[in-house]
């Protein structure tokens, strides 16, 4: 068997792993970020602002929210419950210390500082949560394409072949989740029909750079021979067609039906795709092809997962689009995000009930099919990520209250509380310049997203053109994962402390 043969061979015919460890895992990247924030508002207690250079700041953002991640999904996965219990324990002692140092409130007790904490307004640029969620997103991705191809990364957590919940089955559905909720539409004050065709011609426009990497894609691995997992899309579909589609049809239901009820237009449309399933031969056709007996002779044969499963993206985006209609709500009253918050998780623990009774009587999930099923696991998945992310946030600001002057990158500025007003004044005037010139990874991220995720596929298939994955000991795996990373993020980082926008259209 070819080597090539051999690297399909490692990444096909897997079943997956169970939902509650996926949650676990998901909820690391929110604790390394509450972590991380934690440890600057005590360090700036006691020592004031990191004035330090770009590079330290990089090193220390990616010490801090990465390579744990990386550790968390290879050396670590074997015991994975005890991480995300470790980091509760030491966030629980950081905030005791910080409290106990607190320099704002320090005469009232803890249900006096609450209650003032609840009425304290903020204000930002963007939503917080939703930008957090989006880059951990995004680094998570980033991590499992190089790592899923090294014998150190659990097998369990690889895309399933058939049914199950892989750790990357979540990876096209977040990404067009993640993408809905800060969609135009989403973002979108008003709901005017020309302003919505108008949204239409723009989307229709904003799809040509995916169809080049799409192509691109196509090209560069049918020419360097790559080896491809042909049951995830098909021979000649891939990730970026499925993103141009999707945001083609979803864009012109949104022109067509109101964007508050992209609920209901997702919902049906999910539902009358599960019946076509169940009551035609369309679920036979995705599994083995039109002559039973999974040949792929034709485009329609040949691509048949990509082209059918676009139907349960396209929902999945218009669900995402509802989300963000919701989250991106203007709040300035952090008992008013605290609301929004409860409603998330709300939202989310009646989605996994959801999700237990479907699975047990309709049909188990599946990412080849996009069926109903995976279309309400990949939902709550992300807003249960969305909410650990959130609350964190939430953490780190009640931090930031009890420091007075405490600056934290990628989190609100408090703009109203019982500071005096003088240090008010000086808190905004250093929050407006450090959001204006941050050293902070997240933000770089966010800044070139796309460019990030292009760069970590273009260094996989490197990785891969370089060396026999598959034969590596697991102190080599580690290391060149771990260098993998940091140089994808390196990357990013440079552009961002240039002020670098990396956009074609």
């Amino acid at each position: 068997m070819t080597e090539k043969l051999l690297k399909e061979a490692f990444v096909s015919n897997l079943n997956g792993t169970n939902i509650s460890e996926i949650t676990a895992g998901l909820s690391i990247s929110s604790l390394c970020f509450l972590f991380r924030g934690l440890i600057f508002v005590l360090y700036q207690e006691k020592y004031g602002p990191l004035n330090y250079s770009w590079k330290f700041h990089l090193l220390l953002d990616y010490i801090l929210l990465v390579f744990p991640l990386v550790l968390s999904c290879t050396v670590f996965s074997d015991f994975l419950y005890v991480v995300p219990l470790s980091y509760i324990t030491a966030c629980t002692l950081l905030f005791y210390i910080i409290y106990k140092r607190r320099t704002n409130c320090v005469k009232r007790q803890l249900f006096g500082v609450i209650k003032s904490f609840l009425n304290v307004h903020v204000e930002s640029r963007t939503m917080p949560p939703v930008t957090n969620f989006r880059v951990f997103l995004n680094i998570l991705t980033a991590i499992a394409i190089l790592a899923v191809d090294f014998p150190i990364y659990p097998r369990r957590y690889a895309k399933t072949e058939t049914y199950g919940t892989g750790v990357m089955d979540l990876g096209v559905g977040g990404f067009i989740f993640a993408n809905a909720i800060v969609s135009p539409e989403a973002k979108a004050r008003e709901n005017l029909f020309c302003n919505r065709f108008s949204n239409l011609k723009k989307q229709l426009v904003s799809v040509w750079p995916f169809l080049i990497l799409g192509f691109g894609r196509l090209i560069s691995v049918k020419k360097a021979d790559y080896h491809e997992h042909v049951s995830e899309y098909g021979l000649h579909w891939n990730f970026f067609f499925t993103l141009a589609v999707v945001r083609v049809l979803a864009s012109f239901l949104l022109a067509v039906f109101p964007t508050q009820k992209s609920w209901v237009v997702a919902a049906t449309s999910v539902s009358l795709y599960q019946v076509a399933l169940e009551t035609t031969g369309l679920k036979d056709f995705v599994f083995y092809g039109s002559d039973g007996k999974g040949t792929r002779v034709g485009f329609l044969n040949a691509n048949r997962e990509g082209i059918v499963s676009v139907t349960g993206y396209v929902a999945l985006y218009m669900a995402g689009v509802q989300v963000g209609v919701y989250v991106l709500k203007k709040r300035a009253v952090l008992k008013d995000l605290i609301t929004a918050l409860w409603t998330l998780i709300i939202i989310a623990l009646s989605l996994f009930a959801i999700l237990h009774l479907f699975q047990m009587y309709i049909e188990p999930v599946s990412r080849r099919l996009a069926n109903l099923t995976f279309f309400i696991w990949t939902i709550a998945q992300c807003l249960s990520l969305l909410c650990f992310i959130f609350l964190s946030d939430l953490l780190i600001v009640f931090a930031k209250f009890l420091v007075t002057g405490s600056r934290i990158p990628g989190t609100w500025v408090i703009c109203n509380s019982s500071f005096s007003t003088k240090n008010q004044s000086i808190k905004r005037t250093e929050d407006k310049e450090s959001i204006k010139n941050n050293f902070c990874l997240i933000q770089a991220i966010s800044r070139n997203p796309l460019l990030f995720f292009l760069l970590s596929n273009v260094m996989t298939g490197l990785v891969n053109i370089v060396m026999n994955t598959m034969n590596t000991t697991s102190f080599l795996s580690l290391l060149v994962l771990v260098l993998y990373m940091f140089f994808t993020c390196l990357i990013v980082y440079f552009l961002h402390v240039n002020n670098v926008n990396v956009k074609w259209w």
